[in-house]
Order: structure tokens, then C-alpha cells, then sequence
């Protein structure tokens, strides 16, 4: 039989099967039995929440600078508190071989989930670590908050955050400045109303608002809400005619799968899913797995059962992020893991957005616009994420949108097609120009110096190109 030479390719696909180390090789677990681990119930109580318990947890085996590196961090630095479950934890250094003292330190150190999962001090950009122009709302959606915790940004489509909390806290969250616990540096934003008087009022204006087709469900994280209120918020808005589809929001199916493949919620799902297919409505989860390592075999089991209880789909909306997934090699990797063993689509790869203290993990429009072109041709075309920058004010935009790019000073000009509720008296705004700045670490040296000049006041004082210019 005649062998055909494989040919050269820039990406070599090669199918592999989902793995995670076994958990006992951290001290803080040897004596966890498999029943303990994959119960939720265990994985919430035995959550990384300081310090101590992560040296707990991993003994001996991570040196001391790691941990003084963590600690100014926290104190300094970081805008999320810590919060990692064991099934999290567990995906770092998940290809290394444990030895003696010291002997994960670097591995765990240059891991791409520690390094948005765990964010040090020695990760961050020194010069500028915000950008002038971050803001803590990035996004505004408070500022399109109908009623409060629902976002009506889109002419047929809303955000509805019932909750703030999360089972686990990444450090790049757009929605940093209201979900989780306060840090030294970030005194957080808090909801005002009673969860059942938030749901209340959100299915109220739901109800009123039949140019509503699309209901994110989110937070926070859903995994965080007792299942319950869950399906009966679900099932509200299933009552709703005007209402085609639902997707729930939950990181949780990456970081705590344990809590998806618990029989009350699969159950659950079931039941939300028969209901939804008898009125004709779409029934969605939404996740973010930003790295192929986080596909592990309890991920790919939940999604299996998920998907068998009726879910239309689970789709993944992954963050690029400098250091941990910004390369092709890395994002084909974490799609074709998703894909092929979990069956979850890869749907979204969101560039990051413009918080506070965000810059090492921020790159520049011209790279995640090459890393589209990269990754095209590999995965089928309904595989083929999208990498997009949510312009604050305008939008998810695909990155190739962009009708100006001052690529010197980093900043990129949009236009947009809708207005949302904020703007219903607003006659420029879909005329207007809406930016979104590259990091400033990724400039050339005399874009570096414009914003050592000129950053100190929070504006971009450029000439404002007119809509419709072709992008340079």
C-alpha cells in the first residue's frame, strides 16, 4: 500500500484524547478519595481561597518567591480575589511530574491557567499596568441597565446577571467591578435589590419588551445560584413568547463540572429542555475554556450529559490573552480539544478588555487580527471562532471591522448599526466614532512616548477620522 508523506503545515492537527493528572499529587489531597473529588459539594469546600490554603495544598512543592510574588499581588495589584477550585488547580503544571521540594515552581510558575487563574506581580507591565483610558464598567453596561443586573445593549438581545458571585474568580473579568469579593485595590460595586425582587423586575421588562428575542443568563456564574431559581427563572422566560433563545452562562462547566453533572441540575436541564423544544425555543449553554489543558475528562463527561439531557448546544467563549493562549498553536489546540472531545463549538475569542491592571494580558488589534487569519482553514467553517473586540459603547465587532487603526498611537476606530436604550434620543450615534486601544506595551517606541506624553489625562487626543475611512 502506497504512503503518502505528510506535508509541511504551519499547524499539524492531531487528534488528543482528553487527559488531567491524578489529583493526589498535590500533598493537600493525597488522602482525597475519588468520590470527595468529584462531588461539588467537596470541590466548593475545598476551594483556594488565600495563600495559606494554596501552600496547603501544594506543600513543599512551590518555592517561596512564588508565594511572595502572589502575595504583593494580591495586595497590589489584583482586582478579583482568589477563588480556584481543586478541579482548577488541578489543570495547572497538568503535564509535570512531581519530585521533591521546590520542584513545580517554574512549571506552575509559566502554566498559561496559572497565569490568568493565579496572576503575579512579576506578570504584570511595570510602565503602564492600566491603560489611561481602562475603566472598571469597561463595557458600560451598567449605563444600559433596564432594570437593574439586565443589560439591553442589542436591539433584540439582553444580559441578565441574577447573580454576582462566581465558583471561581479570573483575573482578566470584564465584569470586575461588581462580581466578587472587594480587594485592596478595587472597592466593588453591590446590587441593591433582593435576588427575587432583581428576577422580578428583569421578567417584568421582559414581558414589556416583546422586541426582546435573546436572553443571556449569567452573573456571576448560574453555578452560584441554588438550582432551583434557576429553573424557575428559565422557566419564566420560557413562557414568554417574544422569547426564542435562552443561553445560559457558566465558566463553571470548565472550572467546577462537578456542579453540571450533579443529577439535580442534568435533571433540571432535562426538564428546561423538553419545555423549550415543545415552544420552539433555542436552549444553550455558554462557557469559556481559554486553554486546551482546561478540556479535561470530568469536562467532557458533564457537557456529554448535558448535551444527552437536550441542550441545543454548548458553545465556548474564550478570552485571548497575552502569555496564555496568543498563538494559532495554542487556539487551534483548545478548539479541536473542544470539539473533538467534548463536543462543546468554539464560538467566540473575545480580545480583553480595557480594566484596570489588565495590560500584560492585553495584545494589540493587529495581533488578534493575524491570529484570525492564522487559524482559518483548519477547523471547519461553523468551528471557526471568531475573534472579536467588544468596543466599549459599540459592540461585539469582528476584528477585521475596524474602518480606522492609528497603529503608532494604538488606537482603532468603529462604527456601529444600533443604538442602545441609553442613546434612543442620541442622533450621532450611528455616525459616531467608538474606540478601543491597543496596550501599550505592544507600541513602538514613539507610541510608547505619545502616551508617556499625553496619558496622564485619560483621553486620546487624536483627529477623528469620518466613518467609512478604509482601515490602514
Amino acid at each position: 500500500m502506497a504512503m503518502f508523506p505528510a506535508l509541511q503545515q504551519p499547524y499539524t492537527y492531531r487528534r488528543r484524547t482528553a487527559s488531567e493528572p491524578d489529583y493526589r499529587r498535590f500533598p493537600g489531597w493525597r488522602n482525597t478519595t475519588e468520590r470527595e473529588w468529584n462531588s461539588p459539594q467537596w470541590q466548593r469546600s475545598h476551594c483556594v481561597r488565600d495563600l495559606r490554603q494554596l501552600r496547603e495544598v501544594t506543600g513543599d512543592l512551590l518555592g517561596g518567591s512564588f508565594f511572595a510574588d502572589l502575595e504583593r499581588d494580591q495586595r497590589e495589584y489584583a482586582t478579583m480575589s482568589m477563588l480556584i477550585p481543586p478541579h482548577m488547580v488541578n489543570t495547572i503544571a497538568a503535564d509535570v511530574a512531581v519530585g521533591g521540594p521546590g520542584s513545580l515552581t517554574d512549571s506552575f510558575f509559566a502554566d498559561p491557567v496559572r497565569r490568568y487563574m493565579l496572576p503575579v506581580f512579576s506578570d504584570r507591565c511595570t510602565d503602564f499596568p492600566s491603560h489611561p483610558c481602562s475603566q472598571r464598567d469597561s463595557l458600560h453596561e451598567r449605563d444600559m441597565w433596564a432594570t437593574e443586573g439586565l443589560t439591553h445593549r442589542y436591539p433584540t438581545k439582553v444580559l441578565a446577571e441574577l447573580v454576582s458571585t462566581c465558583p471561581q474568580y479570573c483575573g482578566h473579568c470584564t465584569r470586575m467591578d461588581l462580581v466578587g469579593n472587594s480587594t485592596p485595590t478595587i472597592d466593588k460595586a453591590r446590587f441593591i435589590l433582593k435576588p427575587q425582587m432583581r428576577a422580578d423586575a428583569i421578567l417584568a421588562y421582559l414581558r414589556a419588551t416583546p422586541t426582546v428575542r435573546d436572553v443571556v443568563v449569567s452573573g456571576g456564574d448560574i453555578a452560584n445560584m441554588p438550582w432551583p431559581r434557576v429553573e424557575a427563572f428559565v422557566n419564566a422566560i420560557l413562557a414568554i413568547d417574544s422569547i426564542r433563545d435562552i443561553r445560559l452562562a457558566s465558566k463553571a462547566l470548565v472550572g467546577l463540572p462537578q456542579h453540571w453533572a450533579d443529577d439535580q441540575v442534568v435533571f433540571g436541564i432535562e426538564r428546561l429542555a423538553r419545555t423549550a423544544n415543545a415552544r420552539g425555543v433555542q436552549l444553550a449553554l455558554h462557557t469559556h475554556a481559554n486553554v486546551a489543558q482546561q478540556v479535561t475528562p470530568s469536562v467532557c463527561a458533564a457537557a456529554k450529559r448535558l448535551l444527552e439531557a437536550g441542550l441545543r448546544d454548548i458553545r465556548n467563549q474564550a478570552v485571548l490573552l497575552r502569555t496564555v493562549n496568543d498563538s494559532p498553536q495554542a487556539l487551534l489546540d483548545l478548539c479541536f480539544a473542544l470539539l473533538d472531545e467534548a463536543a462543546v463549538m468554539p464560538y467566540y475569542v473575545y480580545m480583553c478588555d480595557m480594566i484596570p491592571f489588565s495590560e500584560h494580558w492585553r495584545t494589540s488589534l493587529t495581533q488578534a487580527q493575524n491570529l484570525q487569519s492564522d487559524i482559518m482553514g483548519y477547523l471547519p467553517g461553523f468551528a471557526t471562532p471568531r475573534i472579536v473586540c467588544d468596543v466599549p459603547l459599540a459592540g461585539k465587532l469582528w476584528v477585521h471591522q475596524v474602518y480606522y487603526y492609528d497603529r503608532i498611537r494604538g488606537i482603532s476606530y468603529w462604527s456601529k448599526n444600533f443604538r442602545t436604550e441609553s442613546e434612543a434620543a442620541d442622533p450621532e450615534a450611528l455616525s459616531r466614532s467608538y474606540e478601543y486601544f491597543d496596550p501599550i506595551h505592544a507600541l513602538s517606541s514613539e507610541g510608547r512616548q505619545w502616551w508617556v506624553d499625553h496619558g496622564d489625562d485619560g483621553q486620546a487626543v487624536t483627529a477623528v477620522p469620518h466613518c467609512g475611512t478604509k482601515a490602514s
